[in-house]
């Protein structure tokens, strides 16, 4: 018998149509980093008396599946990821080239039934039900860009055989560390060492009593966009923005060339007021843990733009 290996472990994807049933066709194959989807089952020990000293059987508790898929930060791919967070998205094409808008805030999330296969087993691991609780994305200098989603799905089911037939597959194009950029109201932000975007659905799990012990839904609470900036202190602008208390706008961005790019725009953004701790001879540094709201102009909180070739997600 063969022994699973991550190098030939397959995701598969596709949107559901109900909560909770796997589509039987539609998946898409999408590259990753790591997952960490799956059923757990928990065992509670016994606390019966009047047995002696040897413990009696344990009892099952109920089913969880929740847990981080990494997965690339790319031009065509992460555009179903987007949509699992934001919900699906205007896209307008323009000669072939097609811009993507997801906005926060809808009132309704679609689902996703995710398949993991390891073919040598072989097992495929059908993961139903899975809605996207947050987004982090880590910008730095170097190193590859990422993206950690954290999932929760409703249950899975584990087969032989793959249930996602024959996904088919969209040319991998990565976006790079180096192609990163941020701006402050429309204006290039310098002296950022590193920063941190966040999105958050807050989903409240519906925890009801059921027969299979897994969850009715999980439903969307209130949006929370947040991060961090760590910058060199160069000048006073985040600081008296910090001081004042008025809000500004934030955009993150990676761009291939202009028909194909990525942009995060966090339109009301506040900022605490930072230290500026002296730790050494070496360059001194702020960090400013900041949270963004609703823009009463744009009426949303935050808004993702992806400029690519696909025709539709």
């Amino acid at each position: 018998m063969a022994r699973a290996r991550g190098a030939n472990a397959v995701m598969a994807a596709a949107f559901e149509t109900t909560y909770g049933t796997a589509p039987v066709a539609g998946y898409k194959k999408l590259p990753f980093v790591s997952c960490a989807l799956g059923d757990e089952q928990n065992l509670i020990a016994s606390d019966l008396l009047g047995y002696g000293r040897e413990p009696l059987p344990p009892s099952r508790d109920v089913v969880n599946n929740e847990g981080d898929a990494v997965v690339p930060v790319d031009l065509r791919n992460f555009g179903y990821w987007l949509k699992l967070l934001m919900g699906a998205p205007t896209s307008v094409d323009n000669s072939g080239v097609i811009t993507h808008t997801f906005v926060s805030g809808a009132l309704t999330l679609p689902s996703m039934a995710i398949e993991l296969g390891m073919p040598e087993v072989p097992s495929f691991g059908m993961n139903v039900g899975v809605r996207a609780n947050s987004m982090k994305i880590q910008l730095q200098r170097s190193d590859l860009l990422n993206a950690t989603m954290s999932l929760i799905a409703q249950g899975e089911t584990k087969n032989t055989t793959t249930g996602a037939g024959s996904p088919t597959t969209a040319v991998i194009e990565r976006f790079s560390q180096f192609m990163g950029d941020i701006k402050r109201d429309d204006v290039a932000l310098g002296h950022i060492v590193s920063a941190e975007l966040m999105y958050s659905n807050n989903l409240d799990k519906v925890e009801v009593i059921r027969p299979d012990g897994r969850i009715e839904d999980a439903d969307p609470a209130m949006v929370a966009v947040s991060g961090n900036i760590n910058v060199r202190f160069a000048d006073t602008v985040l600081l008296d923005q910090a001081t004042s208390g008025d809000p500004c706008e934030l955009s993150f961005g990676w761009q291939i060339d202009a028909d194909n790019a990525l942009l995060f725009t966090v339109h009301s953004v506040f900022l605490p007021k930072a230290k500026t701790p002296i730790q050494g001879p070496g360059g001194i540094q702020a960090g400013f843990a900041w949270q963004a709201a609703k823009d009463p102009t744009v009426g949303k909180t935050c808004t993702a733009e992806l400029i690519n070739d696909v025709t539709g997600y």
